[in-house]
């Protein structure tokens, strides 16, 4: 990297610092450290390490500097906390007390020393030693305390961990909430599995790719959108409860809800139905909202949420009926359709089919009144292509939704184990693709060929972790809960 790419002044000054530093014998990156003792443990428990005459070796980042001539106090920042250190010229020696007159806020330095309280009573390390761990050469933001560009937030994540708190904790309950997760899939007797990443037909979900290409076979890719087609063969092949964890990528819009790559959990459970289903979802839900929040209400946005157990059913047909004014059993047909949506002010997409439709007059008039938890059940066969039909209620599926604060948190079918009626789906979806409609499922004849070899009745369940965790920590935005969202390059 050139100098003119960081045009910044203080870095040629610290490039000087650095500089004098090695010409005094000093090892700006050392390769180790023996630390034996964090600020948290010191803070917590203060008595303990001043009554003792023990000395203690610490590390952390410089956030605080102030000189006094011959001594000086900083600010050590490490992985659980901050505290106060004491160097002093006539303790540390003359030459090391030199080399720590040129270290600066951001560098990342070492203390070995007893623990005393400071007359105005903070609890201090003593520094018998100060050693240099990595030069910083680039200055923390001039405001970092509290940094508030959302931007540059995003952008640079490490200073947003530095200079906000309350953000490294959020992620340290993202992990929390995850592993919440995976302790309530494993003890019900779930499998943790991975499946590829890159798939020669992407499928399980409405949505368009991303493509990439390999070059020893010479052949596209697809980055899944999905976890559902591999994990239902591994149901085929005679797992009964599997799930995942993983990355899927979508290459759709961008919103306070939605990123292009996200977290997704689907589990799948053979000889259950989505109906078995929604009582194991309540109980994995309050599981892991308890694990970040220590309670089943969750204020969001000015809203308070109630997870406590059982949350309604809702039909989803008669929902439009009572928001929308329109009964699906009433326009069978995409023609029929099409005249209802303009008297509600769409103007429909002709490339799209009946369920695309229907899908933006729910999310027009029925999603966003959703605000407390409910299950949100048996949707029209036109939206569902990979759930198994309601054996008593024509055009509709076993389907369900999880929804709260107007967003879907959840999604659920009784799995289609029928090959030929799974077949005649995806060639209906491959029409709609002909027409234009980019995010229609693609035909995978290699999972309909595993179905023909007998797929056992079996209950699915997905739920984006991102959007779920963003709701129950009242974040604004997905991207406030991934490390590094997805950014339009600066230049």
């Amino acid at each position: 990297m050139s100098d003119l790419e960081h045009p910044v002044p203080e870095r040629a000054d610290r490039l000087k610092k650095l500089e004098q530093l090695r010409a005094m014998g000093v090892a700006p990156y050392p390769i180790t450290y023996p630390v034996d003792t964090q600020a948290a443990q010191v803070l917590t428990d203060p008595e303990t390490y001043i009554n003792g005459a023990k000395t203690h070796v610490l590390a952390g980042r410089i956030v605080a500097y102030r000189s006094h001539g011959k001594s000086a106090f900083i600010h050590l920042l490490d992985g659980t906390g901050r505290i106060q250190a004491y160097v002093k010229k006539d303790v540390v020696g003359d030459a090391a007390f030199a080399a720590f007159s040129l270290f600066d806020i951001g560098d990342f330095v070492g203390v070995t020393g007893p623990v005393f309280r400071t007359r105005t009573g903070e609890v201090t390390v003593e520094a018998r030693t100060v050693a240099l761990l990595s030069k910083s050469l680039l200055p923390l933001p001039e405001k970092f305390h509290g940094l508030q560009d959302t931007d540059t937030r995003y952008r640079k994540r490490y200073l947003d961990l530095i200079a906000n708190p309350e953000v490294k904790e959020l992620f340290v309950k993202r992990t929390k909430f995850v592993k919440a997760l995976r302790d309530f899939m494993d003890e019900h007797g779930f499998m943790e599995v991975e499946t590829p990443v890159l798939e020669r037909i992407p499928g399980g979900a409405d949505a368009a790719p991303f493509v990439t290409h390999h070059n020893t076979l010479d052949i596209d890719l697809y980055l899944r959108i999905s976890l559902e087609l591999h994990l239902k063969r591994l149901i085929i092949g005679g797992y009964e409860k599997v799930y995942e964890i993983g990355r899927v990528f979508r290459n759709e819009g961008m919103s306070p809800q939605h990123l292009q790559e996200f977290t997704l959990m689907e589990c799948y459970w053979a000889y259950s139905d989505y109906r078995q289903l929604m009582g194991f979802i309540e109980q994995m839900y309050c599981r892991m909202l308890e694990a970040v929040n220590g309670s089943l209400k969750v204020d969001y946005q000015g809203t308070t949420l109630d997870f406590t157990p059982p949350w309604p059913r809702l039909d989803y047909r008669q929902l439009l009926v009572e928001h929308a004014g329109i009964d699906l059993d009433a326009c069978p047909t995409l023609e029929s359709l099409i005249p209802k949506l303009k008297e509600k002010g769409i103007e429909p997409d002709p490339k799209l089919g009946r369920g695309r439709l229907i899908d933006q007059l729910y999310k027009k008039f029925v999603r966003p009144k959703l605000v407390q938890p409910c299950f949100l059940v048996d949707h029209p066969l036109d939206i569902s292509p990979l759930a198994k039909r309601q054996p008593d209620r024509p055009g509709y599926v076993q389907r369900f939704q999880v929804l709260f604060a107007g967003a879907e948190v959840g999604n659920a079918f009784s799995e289609l184990n029928d090959p030929q009626d799974q077949r005649a789906r995806f060639e209906e979806q491959a029409k709609l693709r002909e027409r234009g409609d980019a995010e229609a499922q693609m035909y995978d004849r290699e999972f309909v060929e595993a179905m023909e070899h007998g797929m056992p009745p079996c209950g699915g369940f997905g739920v984006g972790i991102d959007r779920f965790f963003a709701i129950a920590t009242d974040s604004e935005s997905v991207r406030d809960v991934v490390f590094f969202p997805t950014m339009k390059p600066e230049n």
